[in-house]
């Protein structure tokens, strides 16, 4: 593992988590991003479109295939903003709850999983180490040095 670079070990460890995901998403005819998005939309509220593609970093061209997909499902339904009428608020069906908590109980499973296998302080320096990441990358204090 010490031959292997920081972005390497990121990058396999997801690629690998995701197609875990995606393998338990296929026997229900379903993808992990379709569960991602589930999990993302407030079960009682709905949540506005245009923050659903910053709370999940995805970009909107990908949002908008992932939702037209789960509208022709029966997962979500599209409902006018009443606070602004250009927006949209995206609420769950009977049908996407469902889909919903069945990929909250594979989420909550795989964190289980991993917690009861990792000691707390190995999972204190992760997310420790995650953060330290995300915040030198989101302030640019990689390749943007003076």
């Amino acid at each position: 593992m010490k031959d292997k670079t920081i972005d390497y070990v990121l990058r396999t460890t997801w690629l690998t988590v995701q197609k875990m995901y995606n393998e338990e998403a296929a026997k229900f005819e379903s993808t992990m991003a379709t569960g991602f998005t589930l999990l993302s939309i407030d079960p009682e509220e709905g949540t506005p479109s245009t923050s659903l593609g910053p709370k999940m970093g995805m970009e909107a061209t990908s949002l908008s295939r992932t939702l037209k997909t789960m509208e022709k499902r029966g997962l979500i339904e599209r409902h006018p903003n009443p606070n602004d009428g250009r927006g949209v608020i995206i609420k769950l069906t009977p049908f996407g709850r469902e889909k919903r908590d069945y990929s909250r109980e594979k989420v909550l499973t795989f964190n289980e999983v991993v917690r009861k296998n990792v000691s707390q302080e190995k999972m204190e320096h992760f997310y420790e180490v995650a953060e330290l990441i995300v915040d030198m990358v989101s302030n640019k204090k990689i390749y943007n040095k003076k």
